[in-house]
């Protein structure tokens, strides 16, 4: 099986443009008491997330970082409204997409490296094609225009890794109070076969939340269909 990063197309000629956030996010951490981190990424998505029945519901509704007692009571409390595989960083995303959009999109829309919108014709298409893990959630945009596309976000879940010969070899590992994997994004990209997940077509990479990957099968059926909007890159493999 081959592998590819999916991204933005940046050649084609589509114009779309949205300004939003997801609804609710989990806060980032002040000062890990075990790795002295400050952080928080939002790059890690649940859209499908639904916390209108969450009793203390502006605890999630501003972006901003807490000591670590309140992240893990936070993240506690909404682990079970989340899929069971969930990984929950500080920073992660929930809910919908809520803002504006405006312009022309295509089938398939990557507004950050990070978030993967879809057509709802276009995913109803691949799911159809027997692709497997392809979950649509609703977003709330407002379109500025007639005939506007019912756009949803794939819930991503994190799958993969990369292999250990792309990073530095002195690396700490993950901190085991707070999660954080303190490395940047390596140039050059191996991703480590052993942790591929065998049941889904497109996933994010659990050490590296901003990448998504692809199956063969996924560019196949977005190529055969015709469904553009995103460029596909390929990902070597260790074998």
């Amino acid at each position: 099986m081959h592998y590819f990063i999916v991204e933005k197309d940046k050649s084609s000629d589509y114009t779309g443009i949205i300004n939003g956030s997801h609804k609710w996010g989990l806060p980032g951490v002040i000062s890990c008491p075990a790795c002295k981190a400050t952080w928080g990424d939002n790059s890690r998505t649940y859209p499908s997330a639904d916390l209108t029945s969450v009793a203390a519901l502006a605890d999630f509704e501003e972006a901003r970082a807490e000591p670590i007692e309140e992240y893990e009571r936070l993240r506690d409390l909404v682990r079970p409204l989340l899929p069971p595989e969930a990984q929950l960083d500080p920073g992660t995303a929930l809910g919908p997409i809520v803002g504006s959009a405006q312009g022309r999109f295509g089938p398939l829309v990557s507004p950050d490296p990070w978030w993967l919108l879809v057509q709802r014709e276009a995913l109803e298409k691949l799911q159809a094609e027997g692709l497997r893990g392809l979950k649509g959630c609703r977003t709330q945009l407002r379109f500025r225009q007639r005939n506007a596309p019912e756009l949803l976000e794939l819930e991503l879940l994190s799958a993969g890794r990369l292999h250990t010969d792309c990073l530095p070899p002195n690396r700490q590992p993950p901190c085991p109070r707070c999660g954080r994997f303190g490395l940047t994004l390596p140039k050059t990209r191996l991703l480590d076969a052993a942790t591929v997940p065998p049941h889904v077509d497109v996933f994010r990479l659990e050490d590296f939340s901003t990448v998504i990957v692809c199956t063969e099968n996924f560019v196949n059926a977005c190529q055969r269909l015709g469904l553009d909007g995103v460029a596909f890159h390929p990902l070597p493999v260790s074998r």
